[in-house]
């Protein structure tokens, strides 16, 4: 029995995979996309919402400042309605965390942070990471084989770098990993998501609370020195764990589907492990075909909006498919390839608009140095168990495998 098959089914078309390749978005997205492609949806068992499954229509409402993140609820299974104490409790936003806020609010929290991630800082990040991502190389080379690649080399590398930036104690029984994982599923419940969520704030409230009395080399300690209290308390707890979750959540995950991808498309795992020249456009290619986003935040219409010819009415809710926007064939040719010689398109697996990842430079970073670095180490790296027999987190807002079991 794999981790998934007790899940509630069936799971929202949004989370749905093909399922003999769990790297394409479901079959109904394609005719969506030709017939209907933006749609009305169930995302908990209940609500409706528009989903969105082109390209050009995404990237319009993403861009868009009539659809508010602010207003928007997280997309994640509510009480029922006789609930009403825990269904507010569970819609308490955490303040700093600013991809919940529109401008000015919005504006104001992201540019403490951006600083931390220009082309500069990664300059000076790189040779850190190179020894972080040559560290865990050397980690899985006496573990193994086989090991679990998730366990020794997708999550630590981009944990420990997210952790060095925040400050994080490295051996502080901080479990946000686990956390983060109850926490981004949509099938989770109230008892597992609340305690959760609030351990994960407790966290970052204890590293706050030793940044404000003693500043530290660090990106929490920078942004004291600079606003001082500007910046509130609770603010911090909320910019430190949307930095912590999103830093090692999307990148661990991209490090383990898309070593899955590379084993069933060998030509252009070759590629990219012989090839320096063409690392950066293999990444993005390999982000596009593999969009472990299963949609961006889920926004909330302030007026009455007309895309493509469909009326989202002021309240209402839309999502965009980030795996359909990706594979739109209006876009991208042949959009089911993976395909490293494709010309370079933008796609939408980072966002768009002012919600585009601030992280994104540092996820570019870690993967155009961990992908290749892993490949030539172990040069005959393959699958441990039978591809069938992989277990994918098919219910979790960001898409991934529980384990990859590698040998070499």
């Amino acid at each position: 029995m794999t981790a998934n098959s007790t899940l509630p089914l069936p799971l929202p078309l949004p989370y749905r995979r093909e399922a003999g390749c769990p790297f394409n978005p479901d079959p109904e997205m394609r005719r969506l996309r030709a017939q209907e492609p933006i749609v009305r949806v169930s995302i908990n068992g209940g609500d409706l919402v528009w989903m969105v499954t082109r390209f050009d229509d995404g990237r319009a409402i993403l861009g868009d400042h009539r659809f508010s993140s602010e207003l928007t609820p997280l997309g994640i299974v509510l009480p029922a309605p006789e609930n009403r104490t825990l269904a507010e409790e569970l819609r308490d936003q955490q303040p700093g965390t600013f991809i919940e806020c529109d401008p000015p609010e919005h504006t104001r929290l992201r540019q403490m942070v951006a600083g931390e991630f220009t082309v500069a800082a990664m300059r000076r990040l790189r040779p850190r990471i190179e020894a972080i991502v040559d560290h865990y190389l050397d980690v899985m080379a006496s573990a193994g084989p086989p090991v679990d690649l998730i366990d020794v080399f997708a999550l630590p590398v981009p944990s420990t770098v997210i952790c060095e930036m925040l400050g994080v104690p490295p051996d502080g029984g901080f479990d946000f990993a686990g956390l983060t994982r109850i926490m981004t599923d949509v099938m989770s419940s109230l008892e597992t998501l609340i305690p959760a969520r609030d351990a994960l704030r407790a966290g970052m409230r204890e590293l706050v609370a030793r940044n404000r009395e003693h500043p530290g080399d660090n990106l929490l300690g920078r942004i004291i020195r600079e606003h001082g209290i500007g910046v509130t308390n609770e603010e911090l707890v909320g910019i430190g764990n949307l930095l912590l979750v999103a830093g090692h959540e999307t990148t661990a995950n991209m490090l383990g589907i898309g070593t899955l991808a590379l084993f069933r498309h060998p030509e252009q795992l070759a590629m990219l492990r012989d090839d320096p020249r063409i690392v950066e456009r293999a990444v993005d290619e390999l982000v596009r075909y593999v969009s472990i986003p299963n949609h961006g935040e889920i926004r909330t219409a302030t007026d009455d909006v007309t895309i493509n010819g469909t009326l989202i009415k002021k309240g209402e809710q839309v999502l965009v498919s980030i795996p359909s926007a990706n594979r739109d064939e209006s876009r991208f040719p042949d959009p089911d390839r993976l395909d490293f010689t494709r010309a370079p398109r933008t796609h939408l697996a980072y966002g768009h608009g002012i919600h585009h990842c601030v992280g994104a430079p540092l996820a570019r970073l870690e993967m155009h140095l961990a992908f290749p670095a892993l490949l030539r180490r172990f040069p005959s790296l393959r699958l441990a168990v039978p591809f069938e027999d992989v277990s994918y987190r098919r219910s979790n807002v960001t898409y991934g495998v529980h384990s990859l079991p590698v040998t070499w």
